[in-house]
This record gives structure tokens, C-alpha cells and sequence, in this order.
């Protein structure tokens, strides 16, 4: 890694969860330890610095030891607000994205997302499994946030036609489909955890 540009990280954990009830995601047990456990300590494994976005039970974060950030709006508007809110946190020069929800996902799957933004001199690097974008994945440069604050004031929310605003290249997982595998219903939850698949901390 270019160990010339500050590099820190977010995990996202301020949505509603609206299909799961609106019960914390981030919060809930998968093989036992909460979700945002995996995103922790894989962010962990690649930076020193790694914050939390949330909005809701945030004493429970806090006992992560990881600072806790808040949207600075109340109503819940999407990723985005919280990259926003930490972009404006840190003096990093460059910000590594991910959500709260996807387990399986390791440090060195972070690394090549970091490396591949580095290698391509880009703006942004999303992640990219060889089909579909991943747009809660991302490796983007801070000094962005202008442009990010512009777009959410205009009314518009939606990651993937942001990035593309700018230098956005794509970090390949092709033939990894599985790592993004996220939870959106009890359902899931379930279903993966019977699948027996290894998570980050494994």
C-alpha cells in the first residue's frame, strides 16, 4: 500500500433496516457476535483509524471502542450522509467504505478495493464482483466531499450515479459473488448462517 496518502475508514451502520423491522443490523448475532463485529475487525486488519456511522443505540456501538458518528440530519438519508459525515471527520486524504452487513468480506478483500483506487490513480474504486457494482464498497478521495455535500442538498441519494460523476474505476472480484452476500431479512440471516460459509474473522 502507498503509505503516502492517510488512508481511514467507515463502516455503515446508520440505516433503518425497514425490511427487517427496523431492528439494528449491525447489532445482530451472526455466529454469534454482532455483525459489525466482522466489518471491525476486518477494517481493523488494514487501517488504524476506522470509525462508525450510526444513528441509532449508539452507547452499543461505543463499546466497540471505535469513535461513533451520526448523519447530521435526522432523517435518515441513506449512505451516503454517513460517508459525508466522515469524510468531514478525519484528516485522512482518503476514506475505505464499507457496511455493517456483509460478514464474509476479509482484510485483504479491503486492501485490493485501497489498492486498486492507488494503482489507477482514480477518484473512487468500487467494488465490482463481475457482473454488478457493490456501491457501499468504496476506496474514494476526501477532498470529494464538496461534490458529495452539492449532491445530497439537490435531493439526490443514490451512490452509483454519484461515483460515476467522477474518476470511478472498478476493483474486480469477479468469481467472488458470495463476499457481498448482506442481510436484509431475518430470513437471511438464517439462510447464510446455515450455509456454514467462513466470515472475516475466521
Amino acid at each position: 500500500m502507498n503509505n503516502s496518502l492517510l488512508t481511514s475508514g467507515v463502516i455503515l451502520a446508520g440505516g433503518l433496516a425497514r425490511r427487517m423491522n427496523n431492528q439494528d443490523k449491525g447489532l445482530l448475532a451472526y455466529q454469534g457476535k454482532p455483525l459489525v463485529s466482522y466489518a471491525i475487525s476486518a477494517a481493523a486488519q488494514v487501517l488504524d483509524d476506522v470509525m462508525i456511522s450510526a444513528n441509532r443505540h449508539l452507547e452499543q456501538y461505543r463499546c466497540f471502542n471505535w469513535p461513533v458518528l451520526t448523519d447530521q440530519t435526522d432523517s435518515f438519508d441513506g449512505p451516503l450522509a454517513g460517508v459525508l459525515t466522515a469524510m468531514r471527520a478525519t484528516h485522512a486524504d482518503v476514506l475505505l467504505v464499507l457496511p455493517c452487513d456483509c460478514p464474509l468480506v476479509t482484510a485483504a478483500h479491503l486492501r485490493h478495493l485501497i489498492n486498486t483506487r492507488i494503482n489507477h490513480n482514480a477518484d473512487i474504486a468500487v467494488a465490482f464482483d463481475g457482473e454488478r457494482l457493490h456501491p457501499v464498497f468504496l476506496a474514494l478521495k476526501t477532498d470529494l466531499q464538496d461534490s458529495l455535500a452539492s449532491y445530497l442538498e439537490s435531493g439526490q441519494r443514490k451512490v452509483e450515479h454519484w461515483i460515476k460523476l467522477h474518476h470511478c474505476v472498478k476493483a474486480d472480484f469477479s468469481g467472488q459473488a458470495e463476499l457481498f452476500i448482506n442481510i436484509n431479512s431475518m430470513a437471511e440471516l438464517s439462510a447464510l448462517e446455515s450455509l456454514g460459509l467462513h466470515s472475516a474473522q475466521h
